[in-house]
């Protein structure tokens, strides 16, 4: 009863936060980034840590720039997050806009139902992955870790879902998506592969970010084992508010392509996302946690 309580409170004020105009919504990023930033220090060590690993070269006032630069944006990814209760799709179009939504198109024709996609939590990834109406005739479905709140997690779930893509837990991951490819639905399965495996999936490691990190093998298991293509989202920001995404096609056929190949891929393509403007990455989490053991 407690989260159902919690969840209806939470919805509540999400949702009325949400009709504010987003210059209002704005203005409570800016305090936003005032509170966490400056008051609560919100993973400030964290954020220090991993700023000064990944850019060895930078100076500390350049560090600090980047360092606040980092926190606007958390502030404007939790007022737009919130926008998606009430927003509407053409909005949300607009302000997340697919530069070459063709390419996916063009693999469904090619006889492809189901598509991989790997993205990282980059710009504002809850904007792309939310809307299935971004492809002609096809479901997204995004894979998520749930959350250990229930109330939290039923919110994320609703503000993900509301314009009808779906989610898909990382625990059903490898059986719902042979589910798709079996029943021949079209569709684009996504994947947010920048977060760290846990210890037991320490499978491959790699140079990211100037540092040694082990990531995710997972989609390359699946797509390899399911003959499924691989697609990476290559985002940007153009403005306050505003995204792009550009496709860009890892592989049309993961089954001839050499072991950790396709993570090895999505590992650079993430990372020139990143350099391009590493203000936009999701800075405050524990990514290099795991270290690898010597042989």
């Amino acid at each position: 009863m407690g989260n159902k309580i919690l969840y209806a409170i939470l919805y509540g004020w999400v949702k009325l936060q949400a009709m504010l105009p987003f210059p209002l919504l704005y203005l409570f990023s800016d305090m936003l980034y005032v509170l966490a930033y400056k008051i609560a220090r919100y993973r400030l060590k964290v954020v220090r840590r991993n700023l000064k690993a990944s850019f060895p070269e930078k100076s500390e006032s350049e560090l600090r720039k980047l360092e606040r630069d980092f926190y606007h944006h958390f502030g404007d990814y939790f007022v737009e997050t919130i926008k998606l209760a009430h927003i509407s799709l053409e909005e949300v179009q607009r302000r997340a806009f697919l530069i070459n939504p063709e390419l996916i198109d063009e693999l469904m024709r090619e006889g492809h139902t189901c598509i991989l996609m790997l993205m990282g939590h980059y710009g504002n990834w809850e904007w792309f992955s939310a809307a299935t109406a971004f492809f002609q005739d096809s479901r997204i479905y995004q894979v998520y870790r749930p959350l250990n709140n229930k109330a939290f997690d039923r919110l994320f779930i609703k503000l993900r879902t509301r314009f009808g893509s779906y989610g898909i837990k990382k625990a059903d991951t490898v059986r719902d998506v042979i589910k798709l490819k079996q029943d021949k639905v079209r569709s684009v399965a996504i994947f947010l592969a920048d977060q760290t495996p846990s210890k037991a999936n320490l499978h491959y490691w790699t140079t990211f970010l100037n540092q040694e990190t082990s990531i995710l093998t997972g989609p390359e298991r699946i797509a390899r084992k399911q003959k499924l293509p691989v697609v990476f989202s290559d985002v940007k920001q153009t403005d306050r508010g505003f995204y792009t995404v550009e496709f860009k096609l890892i592989t049309s056929t993961p089954q001839t392509t050499p072991e950790f190949w396709i993570t090895e891929q999505y590992a650079r393509l993430m990372e020139n996302t990143i350099l391009r403007n590493p203000a936009y990455w999701l800075w405050t989490h524990k990514r290099w946690k795991h270290k690898r053991e010597s042989a």
